[in-house]
């Protein structure tokens, strides 16, 4: 049989029949949204069949096309209806609050939404939503910078199923609207408040006292956030896995140990530039928290090696650890590290960029780290290309990212230019 007759542009082509339309619509499910529009041009009958809703129950037009107007979220609503699951419109700078009314309108079985930079859409969005998605599950409104109080509100009001919330780079959200949240949304599990500026301890005090179930909170930049606010949400939130709380150089030690004596199932632990932090509180934290796969600990300028010889002995699932810019470290860190318990087959990532005390015999250390992927030495300036090359020779799979300052030229010889070697180079 000729693939032009079997694909030809007839109804009658021998596929359709063939084959029931219930299995074609099994084919066609497994397809993304740019090849069931191609199959929507082939024939009459696979137009049908690629534009029936059960085949879009989850769509990403972020990969397709961001530039959309309003109108085609419309359309697709229509043509989904009650099948829509999922939707990412991220980055669609298009779509506004009139055509995402009318897919709440149609989609009202929609779980997942990913509305991420689409800085057309207001609180009027988080009305219709309430209004019409009260299977919401999902909901990611990242710089969305238009989003207020109004929206928490709203929200906790309609959607009472919320899991996971992103408001990121909402600005205007205030401590009165995290409150309204929670107080509708208990099940919160996951919490990204990155870039919410004005929020304070009052809002991390309601956050810890309704939801019990958060496993991930992000606080990254929230400048006015301490240890008050923190502590509560250490004690109401036991099932925390994921903290970030880089750049609130409030912090102190404190928050570590409530960590470490409220929450032993943290995986991730992000507090760069919290310069107040010492080894004292990472030695409470890494003799309760055995779960720890990444930390980043940058520019938490007070750590010394104690606090990688806790983490070699306490932590076997260390994966990721960032170092850079902690000054006091040496070579007899990592040579504990290199050593531990995570170092073998956990251990994949090692930054170190401006860490002036590192030497070669860093290197040499972090030999058997067979797992190690990525090792970062951006300013170390007493390593040296010979001590990477030998690392090389045992991980030669290793990406070692590193500078060396450029070597001055000596002086031209006959009017000829002499060339300078990049003084960036990846190994």
């Amino acid at each position: 049989m000729l693939v032009t007759e079997m694909f030809s542009n007839s109804d009658e082509a021998v596929i359709n029949k063939k084959l029931p339309k219930e299995l074609l619509l099994r084919i066609f499910s497994f397809l993304d949204v740019v090849t069931l529009c191609r199959c929507a041009q082939v024939s009459r009958a696979w137009n049908v069949l690629a534009l029936d809703g059960s085949n879009w129950q989850r769509i990403d037009l972020f990969d397709f096309q961001r530039d959309i107007e309003g109108r085609v979220v419309e359309n697709i609503s229509k043509r989904c209806g009650g099948f829509l699951r999922k939707l990412s419109l991220r980055g669609c700078l298009g779509v506004g609050d009139n055509a995402l009314r009318t897919f709440a309108q149609n989609c009202r079985n929609i779980e997942v939404l990913n509305l991420n930079g689409c800085t057309k859409t207001t609180d009027a969005t988080c009305t219709s939503l309430s209004k019409f998605c009260s299977k919401l599950r999902h909901l990611d409104l990242a710089s969305c910078t238009s989003i207020t109080n109004m929206s928490l509100k709203a929200l906790s009001e309609g959607c009472p199923l919320l899991e996971q919330l992103n408001i990121s780079w909402c600005d205007q959200v205030t401590k009165d609207g995290i409150q309204a949240l929670v107080r509708g949304c208990g099940g919160l599990k996951a919490l990204f408040l990155k870039g919410c500026t004005q929020l304070e301890d009052e809002a991390l005090k309601y956050i810890g006292a309704h939801c019990p179930e958060l496993v991930t909170l992000n606080l990254q930049t929230c400048l006015q956030i301490t240890d008050e606010g923190l502590i509560t949400i250490c004690r109401g939130c036991h099932k925390l896995q994921s903290l970030c709380a880089s750049g609130c150089s409030n912090i102190t030690d404190a928050i570590l140990n409530a960590l470490g004596q409220n929450c032993p199932r943290l995986r991730i632990l992000e507090v760069a530039r919290c310069s107040q932090l010492t080894d004292v509180g990472f030695t409470t934290l890494a003799r309760n928290c055995h779960e720890l796969e990444k930390m980043d600990l940058e520019e938490c300028v007070q750590i010394t090696d104690s606090t990688l010889i806790q983490l070699s002995i306490h932590c076997p699932r260390l994966q990721v650890l960032s170092l850079s810019h902690c000054e006091l470290i040496t070579d007899d860190g990592i040579r504990h590290l290199g050593n531990g318990a995570c170092a073998h087959d956990q251990l994949e990532v090692i930054e170190l960029d401006n860490c002036p005390l590192i030497t070669d015999a860093s290197l040499e250390h972090l030999k058997s780290c067979h797992s190690l992927e990525r090792i970062e030495l951006y300013d170390c300036q007493q390593i040296t290309r010979a001590g990477i090359k030998r690392l090389r020779t045992h991980l030669p799979n290793i990406k070692v990212h590193a500078y060396f300052a450029p070597v001055t030229p000596p002086p031209s010889v006959g009017g000829s230019r002499q060339r300078f070697c990049r003084c960036c180079i990846i190994l």
